[in-house]
């Protein structure tokens, strides 16, 4: 009866944690990451586009960010 109850009481606890996309991906449970990520892309693409006399602005398409530089 004890493990009964014991196998019940685990099972419903594995149901009720939500599942994890991918654990071993850089930056998973941090979401932080991802906007300093950004942040650090943009920086670049507006050091580059300081070169030419312009300025970095982004864009989305496919999920992807992209930089243009533009007057």
């Amino acid at each position: 009866m004890k493990w009964m109850v014991l196998s019940c009481v685990t099972l419903l606890g594995a149901c009720a944690t939500p599942p994890v996309d991918n654990p071993s991906a850089p930056g998973a449970g941090r979401p932080g990451v991802d906007q300093r990520r950004e942040a650090r892309a943009l920086e670049l693409a507006e050091a580059d586009c300081a070169t030419q006399g312009k300025h970095a602005v982004a864009r989305r398409a496919e999920g992807e960010t992209f930089y243009d530089c533009v007057e």
